[in-house]
């Protein structure tokens, strides 16, 4: 009986992996179809009872539809791709440099701000009354904030500012994390060794390995950038908006036939999402060409001094515009009259804060209790896969543990496919199933979202673990659940709890998922603080966007201190 156990056991480990993969994945399919069906007209609980391209037709003959699209695409692709390439440069300047450990150190707390709060910062950084305008306006001498179409331009490039500003420190992280699997000393002294500059040997050599480590998160970010909604609301044009913003207007109008209108423009969406991915790697093609060519030429690109000092502005300009914003946000939630041009405002105050906290308290509860349980509940199944995965490839003694591209293809897809294009679907549905909006459901909603950001920041330690250290538990008599409670949880409980943290914090920053599944009824700190986009109020924004941030710090803070606490006395138990 004892020679199918270990096949048998080798099976029942690899399911795990794909059940818990699926089952990830699941909402999203359930999600589009709730989309396809009414897109084409078939939705019997509104009267759709046969299929049609009306919905479609409907879609396209909108007002402005063209320039919507347009708008989407070109965030998604230029986002990407000023983001990419001020990461890409700034490593080619600085790595393994004094001044590549003061910026990880800096950008790292960067991560815990929300897109709507980064976004309003910026709102108040560059708006024609805000901070970069009153420094203007000492040597320029004007006394009025000039009339000038910045927020809400009709190229949006007020947006796609803000989305770059975001989005590369975090690319900027993903690749230092990945930059030791690309063996970077050893190919940039190759380099120099046959003549090359230092950023030419460092984009030749290393940057093409990075690259293929962090290309899932380009491609992610991507996608969200291509169907934002927060930020574009914030920060972007209404005349016309960009297709996701429009699809809420269409999604929330009393007249329940523009269901059809709005599927129909999920399904838009998804297309043009998947254009800016295709076009994203018809860049990846270019850019390998350019590269291959580049080599061949044989140049050696010695002096870079022009190129160095250029690549020391993008990534450092991005994460001052991010704090600076948080600043701005500080200042305006306890500035009492701050008129223009004043850098500064000549009274404080805390009235602003005490009508905040009166009518935050329910938000607040509800975001935290959501990311909580989210964060949770996805750890918990990240975890068990994980585990899974690993003991699977123990039991077969098999190569280098890592996830099959088609388990990770599953549970990344909801980073790739647009939000609005699935969690609409998933709206209809409840409706049709008659579900209310309540806790349980909310927190089911953010934990696709969640759990795949998870993975992403658990899966490298976990695998990456010696696994001798249980072979020495176990040869001490330790059973394999005892190994795993007292030597691998222990020693991975910094990741662990960073994962936790990072999706604590992106439950948190969720607007589009707690906006429909929630339908009002849930609001949260996040959904309350876009709200009051629309009305001006910079006191308020600023109260309501530092307690948006300040959740997400507060755990990024206890997932740091709490594995000095639990370390305490037994300092030599450290992963490796």
């Amino acid at each position: 009986m004892s020679g199918p156990a270990g096949p048998r056991k080798a099976s029942v480990l690899g399911a795990v992996p794909v059940l818990l993969a699926l089952l990830l994945a699941a909402p999203v399919a359930v999600g589009l179809a709730g989309v396809v069906l009414p897109a084409f007209g078939y939705l019997p609980a509104l009267g759709g009872d046969g299929f049609s391209l009306q919905p479609l037709r409907d879609v396209l003959a909108a007002p402005g539809i063209g320039v919507s699209m347009g708008l989407s695409f070109a965030a998604g692709l230029l986002t990407t791709a000023v983001s990419l390439a001020g990461v890409a440069l700034f490593l080619a300047a600085f790595s393994h440099s004094r001044t590549m450990r003061v910026m990880r150190q800096a950008l790292a707390p960067l991560l815990a701000v929300p897109h709507a709060a980064a976004a309003f910062g910026i709102l108040f950084l560059i708006a024609p009354s805000g901070l970069l305008f009153r420094l203007a306006a000492i040597p320029l001498g004007f006394e009025r904030p000039p009339d000038l179409l910045i927020i809400g331009d009709p190229y949006a490039l007020a947006m796609m500012a803000a989305l770059v500003a975001k989005e590369m420190p975090f690319l900027m992280l993903v690749a230092l994390a990945a930059l030791p699997q690309a063996d970077p000393e050893r190919r940039q002294m190759l380099a120099r060794s046959l003549g090359y500059g230092r950023m030419a040997g460092f984009l030749l050599t290393v940057w093409p390995s990075v690259y293929r480590q962090i290309r899932l998160p380009v491609i992610a970010v991507a996608a969200f950038a291509s169907a934002v909604v927060d930020v574009a609301l914030i920060l972007g044009p209404s005349t016309p908006a960009p297709l996701a913003v429009r699809l809420i207007g269409w999604m929330n109008d009393p007249d329940l036939a523009m269901r059809f209108q709005a599927s129909a423009g999920a399904l838009v969406q998804l297309v043009v999402t998947l254009a800016v991915i295709l076009a994203w790697l018809g860049v990846e093609r270019a850019g390998g060409y350019l590269v291959r060519r580049e080599a061949g030429k044989g140049r050696r690109h010695v002096s870079d001094a022009a190129w160095r000092a250029f690549a020391a502005l993008p990534v450092p300009l991005a994460g001052l515009a991010v704090f600076l914003g948080l600043m701005l946000l500080l200042l305006w939630s306890v500035a009492g009259f701050w008129g223009f041009p004043d850098l500064l405002p000549p009274t404080l105050n805390l009235q602003s804060w005490q009508r905040t906290l009166d009518s935050a308290g329910g938000p607040l509860w509800t975001s935290f209790v959501v990311a909580l349980a989210a964060a949770t509940i996805a750890l918990g199944l990240v975890v068990i896969l994980l585990e899974a995965r690993r003991r699977r490839f123990l039991a077969a003694r098999a190569g280098e543990v890592r996830l099959p591209s088609a388990i990770a293809g599953l549970i990344y897809l909801p980073l790739i496919v647009p939000q609005i294009a699935f969690v609409f679907g998933l709206q209809v549905l409840t409706l049709v199933a008659g579900l209310t909006p309540s806790l349980p459901l909310l927190v089911a909603v953010h934990l696709i979202f969640v759990a795949p950001y998870a993975a992403l920041a658990l899966a490298d330690p976990w695998f990456a673990l010696d696994p001798r250290y249980e072979r020495v538990a176990a040869g001490l008599g330790r059973s394999g659940w005892a190994t795993f409670l007292r030597v691998r949880l222990p020693m991975l409980t910094a990741p662990i709890l960073t994962a936790l943290a990072i999706g604590f914090a992106v439950s948190i920053g969720l607007y589009l998922p707690t906006v429909l599944i929630g339908a009002g009824r849930l609001p949260t700190i996040t959904t309350e603080a876009v709200a009051l986009a629309a009305g001006g109020n910079r006191r308020v924004i600023g109260a309501y966007a530092l307690l948006q941030t300040a959740l997400p710090f507060l755990a990024f803070a206890a997932a740091s201190l709490a594995p000095v606490l639990l370390a305490r006395g037994r300092r030599g138990m450290r992963a490796p």
